[in-house]
């Protein structure tokens, strides 16, 4: 399966502005804490930069979207989607990206 192929069950999983959040907010200190594991080459800046970036997607997932992560069944495809909802995200474009996918989110929620 490719990225585009992809992207509209990565969305279909991550409608609840809630979860959407909380994988912002996750994937930002994953990504500060990666930024210092590099420079001071720390293990432990690695670990919690994946705590972070897991910690608070999963929370979302099974908190407030009421599903699994889909990291767990696709997990490079999802890792690189999230990246490209966090850059939706940081440019105010999720929601019209949801709404531009809007017929074919309600297929693949319906299975």
């Amino acid at each position: 399966m490719s990225q585009d192929e992809f992207w509209p069950y990565y969305v279909s999983e991550h409608l609840n502005p809630t979860n959407r959040r909380l994988h912002f907010v996750g994937t930002s200190l994953g990504l500060i804490c990666a930024v210092f594991a590099l420079v001071f080459l720390s293990p432990a800046f690695f670990a919690l930069a994946l705590f972070f970036g897991y910690g608070f997607a999963w929370v979302g997932h099974f908190g407030f979207e009421r599903n699994k992560p889909a990291t767990f069944k696709y997990p490079r495809l999802s890792f690189l989607a999230d990246f490209r909802m966090y850059g939706l995200i940081a440019r105010g474009r999720m929601d019209e990206e949801i709404r531009r996918l809007g017929p074919e989110l309600a297929r693949l929620r319906r299975g």
